[in-house]
């Protein structure tokens, strides 16, 4: 079928109708017009019964009067259709109870196009040509099924429905690169799915395949950026981040051959100013290196390490969750911190509301001390959220 015959219907990362290669509608968030069509061209093969129809487009409204208020909205929308230039036919047709799209303007919808791909892949033997399927569906995939319309049952089911079929074609792509070692056409995945549906811990593909591709660096660099992404969204780590991840990349680590006067600036974070006042910011997964060396050195050492948490609460006294302010104070909070303590004390941030400080060789009077400069540095007049502090002693784990 031409595509210059048909309705060209993106329902995936966005709603838009297309015909003749003319735009003739997009956006859905308040047009009856536009939740009425993606009804009825998402469902044309089979149509939608009245009362199913009507549920689905009067959704939470407290009128009673289903049936004018669809019989208006068809009216209008047949209407609508002849100004933007479609031939003049029955537009929605109405037989035995059910309101179908009418089959002489044919109707090409991403959604179904995408489904049609995952479920020809899932019957194909031949490994090639399902893998070119699957890679057809995934990177025909372009986001959430009408993202303006999550609210809707329907909408959420379907949603669902879509995102498992992603993640079947994802899983079984990645099952054959892993395979046939092809960890580039692996790392491209793994960076299409993150983008396509952030924070659903994709991020893991392309770290294995940076892994497969001896590219420590890079995997170093990418874990602690997708470390501080997820914390700053969601304040959980993400799936891959654990210890076991970083000693591998530690381990398989390797540089050419170099010497100490060129190995110790390396080490000691090159562009860093050493007269840059404050304490040392790091990501976590740097700190929970320094915390852990500590530890080792206190067993030997006579000095005292303290950790302090310091959490924006709200004023109640309770720990902040989401929302554009806590992202200010938390900007804000950064800055407090680092203008507070030492140079030789470790800060990073542990989730949205809470950072983590590194208090070395000094006593628990002096850990007060810091607490009140700190809150003084985070205040701002008339600031009804605050700070909580805990602070524990940190001790010797070797002799």
């Amino acid at each position: 079928m031409e595509h210059e015959e048909a309705l060209i219907v993106r329902t995936l990362g966005d709603f838009t109708i297309s015909w003749q290669g003319k735009q003739i509608s997009s956006g859905s968030r308040d047009s009856q017009f536009a939740r009425l069509m993606e009804i009825l061209l998402h469902f044309s093969e089979t149509g939608v019964e009245r009362g199913r129809l009507e549920e689905m487009l009067f959704e939470g409204s407290s009128s009673l009067d289903y049936h004018n208020m669809l019989r208006s909205v068809i009216y209008n929308t047949k209407k609508k259709l002849e100004k933007v230039g479609l031939p003049k036919v029955n537009y929605i047709e109405f037989k035995e109870g059910v309101y179908r799209w009418t089959p002489e303007i044919p109707v090409i919808e991403d959604a179904r196009e995408f489904e049609s791909l995952v479920t020809q892949a899932g019957q194909i033997d031949d490994p090639k040509e399902r893998v070119r399927l699957y890679e057809k569906a995934v990177y025909d995939y372009r986001g959430e099924f009408l993202p303006d319309q999550t609210g809707h049952i329907w909408v959420m089911q379907e949603e669902r429905r879509y995102q498992d079929l992603f993640t079947i074609s994802i899983n079984e792509l990645t099952h054959y690169y892993e395979e046939v070692k092809d960890y580039r056409a692996m790392e491209k995945l793994g960076r299409f799915a993150s983008k396509v549906l952030p924070l659903a811990d994709w991020e893991t593909i392309t770290m294995d395949a940076l892994l497969g591709m001896k590219q420590y660096d890079e995997a170093m660099a990418f874990y602690e950026d997708t470390v501080d992404l997820y914390l700053e969204e969601l304040g959980v780590k993400p799936a891959f981040a654990d210890m076991n991840v970083l000693a591998e990349i530690a381990s398989q680590m390797e540089n050419d051959y170099a010497m100490i006067d060129e190995i110790q600036p390396y080490l000691s974070g090159g562009e860093e100013d050493p007269n840059a006042p404050g304490g040392y910011l790091c990501s976590l997964p740097v700190f929970q290196g320094i915390y852990q060396i500590t530890e080792r050195m206190l067993g030997r050492a006579g000095m005292s390490v303290y950790l302090m948490i310091c959490t924006i609460v709200n004023g109640k006294g309770q720990p902040m969750k989401e929302g554009k302010a806590l992202t200010r104070l938390s900007e804000r909070l950064t800055e407090a911190i680092c203008r507070s303590v030492r140079h030789s004390d470790a800060v990073c941030k542990y989730s949205r509301n809470q950072y983590l400080v590194l208090l070395i060789n000094t006593t628990r009077e002096d850990c007060s001390i810091v607490e009140d400069r700190i809150d003084r540095n985070f205040r701002t007049d008339g600031q009804r959220t605050g700070l909580k502090f805990h602070i524990s002693a940190v001790e010797g784990k070797y002799l």
